[in-house]
């Protein structure tokens, strides 16, 4: 009984381990055919270089065209910009497209050139400016221009304000022949000729007008010529026309030669330190008593030595009239 009874059991276990065995094997196979059914591919390696070398590409051509962009929007905010300076009106902003233009605004137009300043500031007496000047001496050529000779021809064309220099400016006062104030410019012309013209300026217009074309050539004359006609600028009125007006402003005008540095002129008692402008001499001052005697000039050299003495020309006016 008992061996029976062990051959038995013996038997039966080697049948479960039969059934176990080939159960396990299916269920191997089973896994690896799911295992390789499910196993990913192999990594595409050089199609994600490619494809990553092209991005990069991108964002580089991406960044570039933004660049080219604000290069090309720059100028125009520059220009905007700009317009806002001096002298320059308000900035426009950027205009749409198919919106209006702002329109440029028109040149600022020039004021024609006027004449060259005085030496010193003393030329333009009694608080007479450059540009007052300038304006008189408008008005005297203007003067010019419209009063000819009977015949309708002008002997000498005086030419444009900007060819002249300012020698001399100062009130002048008035007479019982022609009462008002007013002032007198003096100013001169170098070329194509030498002019010098004195006008006299009342009420906003030119009153009367002396010019001299080009010097006399005395031969007696010295290295100071005062002028022939300055007498206008110095003398009031004739003695047998009462007492002046006082205080009296007054002036005296002339030429020098290139050695003369220093021309004074007495007048009434005070001696006044003129003024050498380019082959010129311009004096001015007050005199507060009537006189009988013309102005006294002395013209002196570079070193300080006297070279001229109106009271030793032989030309010159020493009386009043």
């Amino acid at each position: 009984m008992n061996g029976q009874d062990n051959g038995a059991q013996s038997d039966g276990g080697q049948g479960d381990g039969g059934q176990g065995d080939e159960f396990e094997r299916d269920l191997r196979d089973w896994m690896a055919r799911g295992a390789e059914a499910v196993r990913p591919a192999a990594v595409p390696y050089p199609e994600i270089v490619r494809q990553g070398l092209a991005e990069r590409r991108g964002r580089r051509l991406a960044a570039a065209g933004a660049a080219l962009v604000a290069l090309a929007v720059v100028p125009v905010t520059a220009l905007v910009l700009a317009g806002n300076g001096a002298g320059g009106g308000p900035a426009v902003g950027p205009v749409a497209d198919g919106g209006p233009k702002p329109s440029a605004a028109p040149p600022t137009p020039q004021a024609p050139p006027g004449p060259a300043a005085p030496a010193t500031p003393g030329q333009l007496a009694d608080g007479i400016t450059l540009q007052e000047a300038a304006d008189g001496l408008g008005l005297c050529l203007a003067y010019d221009r419209q009063h000819t000779d009977p015949s309708g021809f002008r002997r000498t064309d005086l030419g444009k304000a900007s060819e002249y220099r300012i020698l001399l400016a100062h009130r002048s006062t008035g007479n019982d022949n022609s009462p008002g104030d007013g002032r007198y410019i003096v100013a001169v012309k170098e070329a194509p000729r030498q002019i010098r013209l004195i006008c006299l300026i009342k009420n906003g217009s030119a009153q009367g007008l002396n010019t001299s074309v080009g010097e006399a050539g005395d031969p007696d004359s010295g290295p100071v010529r005062p002028d022939i006609n300055g007498g206008k600028l110095y003398l009031q009125k004739l003695r047998s026309e009462g007492s002046w007006k006082l205080p009296y402003r007054w002036g005296s005008i002339g030429t020098v030669d290139p050695g003369v540095a220093r021309v004074t002129v007495g007048y009434g008692g005070t001696t006044y330190e003129g003024a050498v402008d380019h082959g010129w001499f311009a004096a001015t001052g007050i005199l507060d008593r009537s006189v009988t005697k013309a102005p006294r000039v002395k013209g002196y050299d570079a070193q300080g030595k006297q070279v001229y003495d109106s009271d030793q020309d032989k030309v010159y006016d020493k009386s009043l009239p």
